[in-house]
This record gives C-alpha cells, structure tokens and sequence, in this order.
C-alpha cells in the first residue's frame, strides 16, 4: 500500500515538472485497467472561463470560527483573489496554496490591505477547525500583519458549494474509487462588486500577472502610476492566463515619452535662451 502511494506521488510529481508554463493541470487517479473511466473523467474536469460572471453574494458559507456568513461580506471594497481547493488534498490543492504564497510574498501589495483571498473547500465534510489550522499555517508563513483579516479559508454545505464552482466555472469531481477529488489548478481574480475579472491557470502565477490582475480587477485603483504605464504595456490574454507585451501600446507609451521627452528639452532651452537675453540686455 506504502509503495502504491509512493507511486502515485512520484506521478503527481513527474506531472508538476511536465506541465507547460500557463497550462492547466488536473488532478487524478493514475491510470490502471479503468483507463476509459480516467480519461472521461479527467475530460469532464477543468474551467470553464465565465468572466465578468456575478458570484451570488449572499451565498452561506462558514468562516474559521464556524460562523455562517455570506461570501458577500467579504467583497465590496477589494479586489479579492479566489481559489477552490479542499484542506485534505494530498498534493495538487497544497501547490496551488504554495505557488500562491510564493507570488503573494513577492508582491509589494498586502493581504488585507490592496487585496483579499477568499479560500473555499469544495468537500462539504470539511469542517471550520480544519480551515482553522489550514490558515493558521499560511499566515505564518506568509508572515505580514493584518493578513489574518484579509485571508479568509471558508468551508461550507454540498449546495453553496456546487452553485459558487458553477458560476465561476470550476468543474470538479469525486473520485469514488480512489477517495479524492479530480479537480483543476488555478486561481480567479474578483472585482470588489463580486464579477469574475481574470483566470490564472495552472501551477505558475508570476508576480507581474498577479499584480496586473489585481490592479485590473480594482479597475486601476490600487498600484503606482508606473504600474498603470506597465497595465497599458501589458495585455490580458484570457485563452493562457497570463498577461502578454502588447508591441503597439509600447510604441504609443514611447512615442508619448518621447514627445514628452522633447517638449521638456524645448522648454529648458528656450527658458535658458531668455535668461540669457535678460542679462544681456542688462
């Protein structure tokens, strides 16, 4: 049993290394004599991309301590970064929490101050004390104060969770014969008023991407003026996930340096020019 599940570690493993950048993994049971059952099952799982699609806001769910709350007490004044996984998942949920971390740790932006990050189990025997040490060991490790309001880790019934993973496009399912659930890697970003803004796929969510999405699902709210120049560089491509250099915006954003480069050269030269008339004249 011991070397069976060494086995299917090593897959999921090899799996991770193998992946494209930007592509999208899934999570399965290795393939044995059921191969058909496998293969339909894992071309039953993924995302669908449903942006601009509205989150029912007055969805239940329960926080940490187990209070029932609606998941629309967490939006309305942050973009927020969502991700589905569950808290028992031997391996794929884990490395999409840790490639998280990783890039949240690299943004200048904090959890709970520019952005939020909502965290949903999608296994309904899950319980609040469960996502309490869940988010107990993340804000250790992610180590900034006030991420503890700003990060939340929410389970909840087989309803509420079946209706938020359909509007936001996140097929999953359960895997009866080998205990888990077949699921995809990603993450979504959330405008304040709760619409799906951007999808991020897969094991990968560099810095720059993050931080571009964020700043477009707070429509240009947060960030400093060079990260709004960098959003007019950069465009959101919704077939990869990732945010590509757009040449033509380039040009205009030099070409509008440029002009302005040489409007200022002009200005300094004519006001030097008459300094020197003035004292001439003098």
């Amino acid at each position: 049993m011991r070397s069976f599940a060494s086995g299917r570690r090593f897959l999921g493993l090899l799996a991770l290394l193998l992946l494209p950048p930007g592509g999208l993994l899934i999570e399965a049971a290795p393939a044995r004599a059921d191969g058909d059952e496998t293969t339909g099952m894992m071309a039953r799982v993924g995302f669908d991309q449903n942006l601009d699609a509205q989150i029912p806001l007055d969805l239940p769910f329960r926080d940490e301590q187990g209070r029932t709350i609606k998941i629309g007490d967490y939006l309305g004044k942050k973009p927020v970064i969502l991700n589905l996984v569950y808290y028992r998942c031997p391996m794929l949920c884990n490395e999409v929490l840790n490639t998280l971390l990783r890039s949240m740790n690299a943004l200048s932006f904090d959890v709970g101050k520019e952005f939020d990050v909502i965290t949903v189990s999608i296994d309904p025997k899950e319980t609040p004390g469960l996502a309490a040490r869940k988010k107990a060991s993340y804000l250790a490790r992610y180590g900034r104060p006030g991420a503890e309001k700003g990060w939340h880790f929410l389970t909840g019934d087989q309803d509420s969770i079946t209706q938020l993973a359909k509007v936001v496009g996140f097929r999953y399912e359960w895997d009866a014969k080998n205990n888990q659930y077949a699921h995809a890697a990603g993450i979504m970003l959330v405008t304040p008023q709760g619409k799906l803004s951007r999808y991020i796929y897969g094991l990968s969510y560099p810095a720059r991407d993050l931080r571009l999405g964020l700043m477009d699902a707070a429509m240009r709210k947060i960030g400093s003026p060079i990260d709004q120049l960098l959003l007019l560089c950069y465009h959101y491509d919704p077939r990869t996930g990732r945010y590509n250099l757009a040449a033509m915006n380039v040009i205009r954003v030099l070409g509008f340096a440029t002009i302005g480069s040489l409007g200022t050269f002009v200005f300094v030269m004519l006001r030097r020019d008459r300094r020197k008339v003035v004292l001439e004249d003098a």
